[in-house]
C-alpha cells in the first residue's frame, strides 16, 4: 500500500515553506502526501505583508474529510494561526491511529507572528500531550517552556520540560546558537545528538517545515523516530547546501536534493 502522509499547515505562494514544502518533501521521500490548509499567507523571499487565518470549523471538515477516505499513516502540523485551531485540531487529534508530529510555528522570519500568545498556552496544553514528537528551535522552545536558552545545557532543560509537558519525545533545533547546529532529540529515555555543518547562506526559507515534513515521511514509512530524525537531518542538510538560490532575500531550500 501507498504511504500516506498529511501536513495541517499555512500556505506559502512562494512554495518555499508552509504546505507547499511539506508536500514537495513528502514525494520526494516517495510518500504520497495530503494538506488541510490552515492560513493564507502574502509572503516573498524577503516580507510577510498579510495573513488570513482560516474558519477553525473549515480546518475541522478538512480533516474529517480526510480520515473518512485517505488516513495518513503519519501527520504534522505547521502553522495553526489562531487558538480556535489548536483546539480544534486537538479534539481531532484525541482520535489520530498514527503518530503527529508537531512543529510549533509561532514567529515568522519577515513579519507578525503565526500565532498568538493564547494559541501559543492552547497549543501547550492541548496539543503537545497529542504529539509523538515536538520540533521547536530555541525562540519557540523558549515561548513554549519560558525558560531561556543559551547553550546546550539549556536546550537539554527546555526539553525535558517539553517532555514533561506531554510530548513523548522532543527534537530542539541548535540552529539558533553559535557555531554549528547541534539537534537534541529526547525519544522519553535516551539522548541523541544530531550535528551538521553551518552552511554560509540566507537561503533558508522554510527549513524547519522541511525537516518536520521529512520526518513525517520517514515515520510514514515505518521508520524508527531515531532514523527518521537522522535521515531528515542528513537530507535538510544536503538541501541547504544545494539551494536553488531564488529569491532575493531568505530564499527556499532545494526539495529535489539527493536522500543520504
Amino acid at each position: 500500500m501507498t504511504p500516506v502522509a498529511l501536513t495541517i499547515a499555512g500556505s506559502d505562494p512562494t512554495g518555499g515553506a508552509g504546505l507547499q514544502a511539506d508536500l514537495k518533501t513528502f514525494h520526494q521521500f516517495g510518500v504520497y502526501g495530503e494538506a488541510v490548509a490552515t492560513l493564507i499567507t502574502v509572503q516573498n523571499s524577503v516580507r510577510v505583508s498579510r495573513v488570513e487565518v482560516l474558519s477553525a470549523g473549515l480546518v475541522r471538515q478538512q480533516i474529517e474529510a480526510v480520515l473518512e477516505d485517505i488516513p495518513p499513516a503519519a501527520a504534522k502540523t505547521g502553522a495553526l494561526g489562531s487558538a480556535a485551531i489548536v483546539r480544534a485540531l486537538a479534539q481531532a487529534a484525541r482520535r489520530f491511529e498514527f503518530p503527529l508530529v508537531v512543529d510549533p510555528v509561532i514567529f515568522s522570519t519577515q513579519g507578525p507572528p503565526l500565532l498568538p500568545p493564547k494559541a501559543v498556552r492552547w497549543l501547550a496544553e492541548e496539543l503537545l500531550p497529542l504529539a509523538a514528537l515536538v520540533t521547536p528551535n530555541i525562540p519557540e522552545a523558549t515561548a513554549l517552556t519560558g525558560i531561556a536558552i543559551h547553550g546546550v545545557e539549556d536546550a537539554r532543560r527546555a526539553a525535558l520540560r517539553l517532555h514533561e509537558m506531554g510530548a513523548r519525545a522532543v527534537l530542539l533545533k541548535g540552529g539558533h546558537l553559535p557555531g554549528d547546529p547541534v539537534d537534541l532529540l529526547f525519544d522519553g529515555s535516551t539522548w541523541h545528538e544530531f550535528a551538521a555543518p553551518r552552511i554560509a547562506t540566507p537561503h533558508t526559507h522554510g527549513t524547519g517545515c522541511a525537516y518536520s515534513a521529512a520526518i513525517t515521511a520517514c515515520l510514514a514509512l515505518g521508520v524508527a523516530l531515531p532514523e527518521a530524525v537522522a535521515r531528515a537531518k542528513r537530507w535538510l542538510t544536503e538541501a541547504i547546501r544545494t539551494n536553488p538560490g531564488l529569491g532575493r532575500g531568505a530564499g527556499p531550500i532545494n526539495h529535489h536534493a539527493a536522500i543520504l
